[in-house]
């Protein structure tokens, strides 16, 4: 096993610590179960209810917490030992699964249950990825860190190729409660991510300090930081308008697959199918761009990957409302997946290397924030938009929307390509 680490090491930096590697593979396992849900649960969704709006309202629920919880969450996390607390919140997770697992297979499952649910898991996931990404340093320091982001973001993307495609023999052989055992899978995945941290040092971790001063005035430090360092600044206003206009579409797959891609006579199984390949089309170019990042993340090449990745998720969702065959939306997803990981991979990566140890938490925080703790209020806007308006009018009117936004700031702010670049 040495060996073959030292080899890995050779071409992935990262590897050479053996505690990130027992770290990856567990978080691998955790990921594919995850992945597994994630798909599963929009299709139970909409199956319920038929209405666009609810799965707006499931993303609402799932991101509503980051928006309360993310900033004040980046200053307690620099305060606690981080390995420790991802632990704890990887066993809340657990339990919820398991719950949300129980109801489905009992049958008894309803859209409140599963809005319940997901805002529990938003309220421990506002902290557990504030942790975990200001842990990753603490595995490998500050050299090998872009690659460990890269090789996190390959395990995550690779876990979104696996997972669409494990679930469709077990829906296809469970036809009437398959997602429930879709759930208590993803319940037991959790196990192999809290083993791994129980197993891994912390040898890079930087002494934890006692909070002395209030939130706000630790939070003000990092907002102050953001504005006298633009190079950062213009990253959460871009990070900002994805999680409003564009990712939120990401969340209406369901609707792709049922209605813009429906035939007279689909049957469950057909759509369950097609919604798979489309979730793992989607996968499928994510884990191109984490692999080609984790194989190459040379700093000169960055703020041009940054633009291309905005260019691929914008242009893809100006595409979905000229598509009506499966083959071409799925590559116009793969696209889009494409572009999601290259912009949020690359972005990761300049934020961590750029922000000082002290500040880490609370700037990955105020991140976090414009990315997912405003998207809430996204979701909500698209799965209204679209349930009023329909999915391809919505995604034209967003993409043009980020195109403007995020066009605009490369044109006329082109100091951050070159800062990144």
């Amino acid at each position: 096993m040495s060996k073959i680490r030292t080899l890995l090491a050779q071409r992935f930096p990262a590897f050479a610590s053996r505690d990130f590697a027992i770290f990856l593979v567990g978080h691998l396992f955790s990921l594919i179960g995850t992945s597994m849900q994630n798909t599963a649960l929009p299709l139970l969704a909409y199956r319920l209810s038929g209405r666009p709006f609810d799965l707006g309202l499931i993303g609402f629920a799932v991101t509503l917490p980051t928006f309360f919880l993310a900033l004040p969450g980046g200053v307690l996390i620099e305060h606690v030992d981080k390995r420790k607390a991802i632990i704890f919140l990887q066993i809340i997770m657990m339990l919820d699964t398991f719950a949300l697992a129980a109801l489905a297979l009992s049958k008894t499952i309803m859209i409140w249950h599963i809005v319940v649910t997901s805002l529990i898991l938003g309220i421990a996931s506002a902290f557990e990825i504030t942790a975990r990404q200001a842990m990753l340093i603490e595995l490998v320091g500050r050299e090998s860190l872009p690659n460990a982001i890269a090789l996190q973001s390959t395990a995550f993307n690779l876990s979104r190729v696996l997972g669409p495609a494990m679930i469709v023999p077990i829906l296809l052989l469970f036809s009437k409660n398959g997602e429930g055992w879709v759930f208590l899978l993803n319940g037991l995945s959790f196990v192999a991510i809290i083993i791994s941290l129980f197993f891994v040092r912390t040898l890079y971790k930087a002494p934890v300090e006692p909070r002395t001063r209030s939130i706000m005035t630790e939070l003000r430090e990092g907002m102050q930081y953001l504005i006298q360092t633009p190079s950062v600044g213009l990253l959460i206003v871009i990070a900002a308008t994805l999680g409003i206009f564009a990712f939120p579409i990401i969340q209406q797959l369901p609707v792709v697959s049922k209605d813009l891609l429906g035939q007279i006579g689909d049957t469950k199984s057909t759509v369950d199918l097609r919604n798979s390949l489309l979730y793992t089309a989607q996968g499928a170019g994510a884990l191109i761009a984490a692999f080609s990042i984790a194989m190459n993340n040379s700093a000169r090449r960055r703020g041009q990957r940054l633009l291309l990745g905005e260019a691929a998720f914008i242009l893809g969702m100006i595409a979905i409302p000229f598509s009506r065959i499966l083959t071409p939306t799925m590559i116009v997803i793969a696209l889009m997946g494409w572009g999601m990981v290259t912009q949020l991979a690359t972005m990761n990566t300049l934020l961590q290397l750029q922000v000082p140890d002290t500040l880490r938490g609370r700037v990955f925080s105020i991140y976090l924030w414009a990315l997912q703790g405003i998207a809430p209020f996204g979701s909500l806007l698209v799965g209204w938009m679209t349930q009023e308006l329909g999915l391809s009018i919505t995604a034209l009117i967003c993409g043009l929307i980020s195109l403007a936004i995020i066009g605009g700031i490369q044109v006329f702010k082109p100091q951050i390509r070159q800062t990144v670049g």
